[in-house]
């Protein structure tokens, strides 16, 4: 099969197409013909050696698939050669074939194409863990979440309006501002033009929101513990300006706020599992109807790999970029 693997660590260039060995399936996986990729900012961390697979996992980037199986293992239940799935998967997607345990594989929704069934499984499940299970968001309640424009961004806005929380969301540029208003944002904040303590503090009559999704780090983690309600949570997924900061705690204190965060990846396949079955049962029917979508930047086929990682890299995408493998 072709592949994409890492020659080294280092910028786009190092990602190389090679040809490598079709996957072995296992006897509760299933042996996935891909169609589509989707591309992340952990496959650009693990490009440059700073996120390496963990144990057991395929040394080639790429978390999120779909496509049609080809063969089940014997102990499969529920899914048989041609269903269309896509899956979470903890390495391996940028290649013709992947294998992946059959709890963390979905059926895909009808509704969707291949290369939008792709841009589902990592943001959505990272969504739903961290603003629903760990966040604990409820409807009526007000969520901030930071790079509002990832494709993180775009299905936190989506989902938390889908459930009936009031959304503000921070971006940087007037047009990726507009983006989000368009997907359901009821307050976008330009974080070049606008300081968005203020701006969340203005938005809420000085309450502050009750759950912040922060990938940024570094100083945003005292200016979010400002921008938070008494009793608010802070969920943790990335640090895009540093995992060090200083920090007022004092704040953590006195406004009694939660302040969490979790890494999906090297989670086992029963965690994930039931990740998979909350979503089965709470989103998949609004990606069937098409009230919920995910949110397409660009397609790259595989051969432009470092082409797509760029594309990422550079800050101007809006929502999803995939590797179509055609």
């Amino acid at each position: 099969m072709r592949a994409i693997e890492i020659r080294e660590p280092g910028g786009p260039e190092v990602l190389t197409l090679t040809t490598r060995d079709k996957p072995a399936h296992g006897e509760t996986e299933l042996l996935i013909k891909i169609a589509a990729a989707g591309v992340n900012r952990p496959d650009c961390l693990q490009r440059q050696g700073a996120y390496p697979p963990p144990p057991g996992a395929s040394d080639i980037p790429g978390l999120e698939i779909a496509g049609e199986i080809e063969a089940v293992g014997a102990s499969v239940d529920g899914f048989k050669p041609g269903d269309q799935v896509c899956a979470l998967v903890a390495g391996g997607g940028y290649a013709e074939y992947c294998t992946v345990d059959q709890a963390n594989a979905l059926l895909a929704p009808a509704a969707l194409t291949m290369t939008e069934a792709a841009a589902i499984p990592e943001t959505f499940f990272t969504v739903w863990h961290n603003v629903f299970q760990r966040g604990g968001l409820k409807s009526g309640e007000t969520f901030l979440v930071h790079g509002g424009t990832s494709g993180i961004g775009t299905t936190a806005i989506q989902l938390a309006k889908s459930f009936g929380a009031t959304v503000l969301a921070t971006a940087g540029s007037e047009a990726k501002c507009t983006a989000m208003r368009e997907l359901g944002a009821d307050v976008a904040i330009n974080y070049r033009e606008t300081d968005f303590v203020e701006a969340v503090k203005e938005a809420t009559g000085g309450k502050g929101v009750d759950l912040i999704l922060d990938m940024v780090g570094g100083d945003y983690i005292t200016r979010n513990y400002q921008a938070a309600a008494v009793e608010g949570r802070i969920v943790q997924i990335a640090f895009l300006r540093g995992r060090k900061a200083e920090a007022d705690f004092a704040l953590l204190m006195t406004k009694r706020l939660t302040h969490t965060g979790s890494t999906l990846r090297a989670r086992d396949v029963a965690f994930k599992a039931e990740i998979a079955r909350e979503l089965r049962k709470h989103v998949w029917p609004l990606l069937s109807e098409r009230k919920v979508l995910p949110v397409m930047d660009s397609i790259f086929p595989l051969d432009q790999a470092s082409a797509a990682h760029r594309r990422m890299e550079d800050g101007d995408h809006i929502g999803k970029i995939v590797l179509d493998m055609s």
